[in-house]
């Protein structure tokens, strides 16, 4: 992987949110690359739930300060960084006091999903993408973990496809099940509608439920990676049918020997 640049794109990261499938992978996965000499940048959402005092977060004045525009509406992004302890590994957080002061990361406390996720993703996917061009780093490949981040492939294969600093760059996206009950607002399609998004490219969200949006970022992605033993049956069937390199599910001791293979071999061939 040397000099190779990967762009990971996670709803969630240890050690700033509890060790799960996501949080697990999104840590070790750009260590296995930094480790071969590859350079990293890692993103996330700032929750309100990550403790700033503790983790050292503090804000990048030079990065922050522009507005996105979600659904006619101006949003203020800033942007925060923090260190890993003992990785030497930084983490980039999209900070928004609207969309993720709140202490819960996706539902309330009755568990049901906050009204705005569907923002909440459009958000963040513009808010990395937006902050990659200020930093002017172009990726090699861009790899998304965790639904709420499963909107950034569409928005660089289509709102950003004209963009020169992601010309070469090969988005993966890692599929858990880690799904969700119900749907996302139904007004994300208008939403994205906004944003003059092709509607072959957006139809499967007419009705936005988790197997959707994982289909339409799958669909906008160059790889495809298995993050979970098992997904549900639709997805499963989606996969088989993909014209694009899949990573099989594979056991987190062999994780990264294993994702540096798919990269190398498949995705930057």
């Amino acid at each position: 992987m040397k000099d190779k640049r990967v762009l990971y794109v996670s709803s969630e990261v240890m050690p700033y949110l509890p060790e799960t499938e996501i949080s697990s992978t999104s840590f070790f996965a750009p260590k296995a690359v930094k480790d071969n000499k590859g350079e990293i940048r890692i993103f996330m959402p700032r929750y309100g739930s990550v403790n700033e005092r503790r983790h050292q977060l503090h804000e990048v004045i030079r990065l922050s300060g522009m507005n996105l525009v979600v659904n006619d509406m101006d949003m203020p992004l800033v942007i925060k960084v923090a260190s890993i302890p003992k990785e030497r590994m930084q983490v980039y957080f999209i900070d928004n006091e609207e969309y993720f002061e709140r202490k819960a990361t996706y539902a309330d406390k009755e568990g049901k999903l906050f009204e705005d996720n569907d923002e909440r993703a459009i958000f963040f996917a513009k808010g990395v993408i937006e902050t990659i061009k200020k930093l002017n780093w172009a990726p090699d490949i861009i790899h998304v973990h965790g639904w709420l981040a499963s909107l950034l492939p569409l928005y660089i294969k289509e709102f950003y496809k004209n963009d020169p600093l992601f010309e070469n760059s090969k988005v993966v996206t890692s599929v858990y099940n880690t799904n969700f009950e119900g749907t996302l607002n139904e007004d994300l399609i208008k939403k994205l509608r906004f944003d003059e998004m092709a509607e072959e490219k957006i139809k499967e969200l007419e009705v936005p439920n988790y197997d959707n949006i994982m289909k339409v970022a799958m669909a906008n992605s160059d790889g495809v990676v298995l993050g979970s033993e098992e997904i549900s049956k639709e997805l499963e069937n989606y996969v088989e049918k993909l014209e694009v390199p899949v990573l099989k599910y594979v056991n987190p001791e062999e994780l990264s020997a294993a994702y540096l293979d798919f990269y190398q071999g498949e995705i930057c061939k």
